[in-house]
């Protein structure tokens, strides 16, 4: 890649290409770097008939702490509307792909990060894990992403933690649907590989046939939503509340 740093690795076992997340310094959150990369490697991979299946996981300290505040402060409103509707089209993209995608979550998923591993199609977590939307608190809506939640946990569920009124443990996840496997903390990576491994053994027209049968239900009206909550987010933007938040991220 010709970025400044290097925002995106990706790496071949076998028949499973691994995505790794590496802006380590500001937590593997998204900027306009990492989000047109992991894009650019998730359109390759799936064109390449010797990947089977794709991981996607976050180098230290954990998988992704969601939009870089301090990037998207910087931009105007507009600017960052864009912004998060590219970060809504990521998403998108990993729904509708042929091959099945695989999170490896450690430590923390939050905010856009958490959408981003709710958008694969296999969730893996170690087990100190940490999952939370803190948008709201922020003083807006959480901007792309809530048809996979959705999809996962149900409208009312969902809403619940868009509210942001506690974070989840891995345990709670798997339990109301945003993680599927729990493992040991250091482990996520190893257990996302070897499921990886699994579905890439399997015959892969009837992969791709069941991964396009159910995104067609998983992901109805998901560009929609996404719309309307980009545009309820950039109205959130203009208020106090997120104004003051976006003000101590530029100071920064």
């Amino acid at each position: 890649m010709s970025n400044e740093e290097t925002t995106v690795s990706v790496e071949k076992r076998d028949g499973v290409a691994i995505i790794t997340l590496q802006r380590s310094a500001r937590r593997n959150s998204m900027d306009r770097s990492l989000v047109d990369g992991v894009k650019a490697a998730l359109l390759e991979l799936d064109r390449n008939d010797e990947v089977g299946a794709i991981v996607l996981a976050g180098a230290a300290p954990g998988f992704c702490a969601g939009s870089d505040l301090k990037f998207i402060s910087r931009l105007e409103l507009e600017a960052m509307g864009r912004f998060e509707q590219e970060c809504g089209d990521l998403g998108r993209l990993m729904g509708y792909l042929a091959k099945p995608v695989v999170a490896a979550v450690e430590k923390f998923a939050i905010g856009g990060g958490l959408t981003l591993a709710t958008s694969c199609d296999v969730v893996v977590a170690g087990r100190s894990s940490v999952f939370s939307l803190p948008e709201v608190p922020h003083g807006w809506l959480t901007p792309w992403g809530i048809r996979s939640l959705v999809a996962r946990v149900g409208l009312v569920k969902a809403r619940l933690l868009c509210f942001c009124l506690e974070a989840l443990n891995c345990e709670d996840a798997r339990i109301i649907g945003v993680v599927d496997y729990c493992c040991e903390d250091g482990e996520a990576l190893t257990r996302a590989i070897e499921i990886a491994n699994k579905l890439a053994q399997l015959p892969r027209p009837a992969v791709r046939a069941t991964k396009r049968f159910f995104s067609n239900y998983l992901m109805e009206e998901a560009e929609t939503m996404d719309f309307e909550a980009n545009r309820l987010f950039l109205e959130n933007c203009r208020e106090t509340s997120a104004q003051a938040t976006f003000e101590k991220f530029r100071q920064r």
